[in-house]
């Protein structure tokens, strides 16, 4: 994990001190704040099947986003060997 050193001042740190929740870090803290959610907060939200169809749906999109990449890079290619 990459970190950050930020400078604070005494009365900042003492007011983030204050915000933290029993042992829970600085990092835990500042994300719970900000509303923003760590990754593993997310760990086990989907069944085994969910996860499963939302992996497919996932594999299905790239598959199709893949495809009409390479055919624009197709087209474009044809295009520019047209103009030579």
């Amino acid at each position: 994990m990459v970190t950050k050193t930020i400078t604070v001042t005494e009365a900042a740190y003492e007011a983030l001190k204050a915000k933290k929740e029993g042992s829970e870090s600085f990092s835990r803290m500042i994300l719970r704040i900000t509303n923003k959610k760590p990754l593993d907060y997310f760990f086990g939200i989907l069944s085994g099947k969910e996860g499963e169809e939302f992996e497919k749906t996932i594999y299905d999109l790239r598959k199709q986003r893949n495809k009409g990449h390479k055919e624009r890079l197709s087209h474009i290619a044809k295009e520019l060997s047209d103009e030579m």
